[in-house]
């Protein structure tokens, strides 16, 4: 069986050779570019299973994911952040899985894949990153079972009324997030944005006690309760900076309710 590879990227020159390098074992790459200005279309290499799109994000994630997913020749899809890379393990995990005759895949409808995040110089394994590390994030999916929604956390979502089967795999995806400050606060600042349309586009307004709430209540429960202190500096920068993102959201939120 065959896979096809999807990854977006905007300005991810500093990144895109890691990424690509990950999934060259797949059989077809799918990149869909949001029109960068850096010198991630240059390092592409020109190859016959690689495919190039250029599309608007334009503030929804879910729809620049789907747009990859009607482009995938194959009905298996691997996505890949830029700032991520496939592990050697993990290459061969897929390789082996999809190489085999287990009858049990043909029901399944998507593989859930743990993430070890290495954060300055740092590999973080508690806290934020917590979840993704030991549940892992549904990345190996069919796309003739679902789709992506939601504009910023984007997930995908099989159709209702299906009995769809999911596993996890044992090996990880490698990120690379946020290498500066200065970057991890652009990101917040942009990301929190999104948030907070969002969820005024649903209904919910945003409050003083929310902005004390909600980000108190993230890291306490992530620096604490989810063991990020257990990760030195990095886990109380992590944690902090993640809190201020929630803060920021309901900041924003509150801003366009006054609107």
């Amino acid at each position: 069986m065959k896979i096809t590879a999807a990854i977006l990227t905007k300005n991810e020159a500093k990144n895109i050779d890691r990424c690509l390098k990950s999934v060259i074992f797949c059989d077809e790459i799918i990149i869909v570019d949001d029109f960068s200005q850096d010198e991630t279309l240059k390092r592409i290499p020109r190859l016959k299973k690689v495919k190039v799109y250029q599309r608007r994000v334009e503030n929804d994630f879910s729809a620049q994911r789907n747009f990859a997913l009607e482009r995938a020749k194959f009905d298996w899809v691997l996505f890949v952040d830029a700032d991520e890379e496939v592990s050697q393990d993990l290459q061969q995990e897929i390789k082996r899985f999809f190489l085999s005759r287990d009858i049990f895949r043909q029901q399944l409808g998507g593989i859930y894949l743990k993430r070890r995040d290495f954060f300055w110089g740092k590999e973080l394994k508690f806290g934020e990153v917590f979840k993704a590390r030991v549940q892992g994030l549904l990345r190996l999916i069919n796309k003739r079972l679902g789709k992506f929604s939601g504009r910023v956390h984007e997930e995908f979502r099989f159709f209702p009324d299906l009995d769809t089967k999911t596993i996890v795999f044992k090996n990880f995806l490698n990120h690379y997030p946020h290498p500066t400050l200065k970057e991890f606060i652009i990101d917040i600042d942009y990301y929190s944005t999104l948030r907070a349309k969002e969820l005024a586009e649903q209904g919910q307004k945003g409050s003083a006690l929310q902005m004390i709430s909600y980000p108190l209540g993230k890291f306490l429960t992530t620096y604490f309760f989810w063991g990020g202190f257990l990760d030195g500096e990095q886990g109380f920068v992590y944690s902090f900076l993640m809190s201020f993102h929630s803060f920021l959201v309901r900041a924003k939120l509150y801003q366009m309710t006054l609107r």
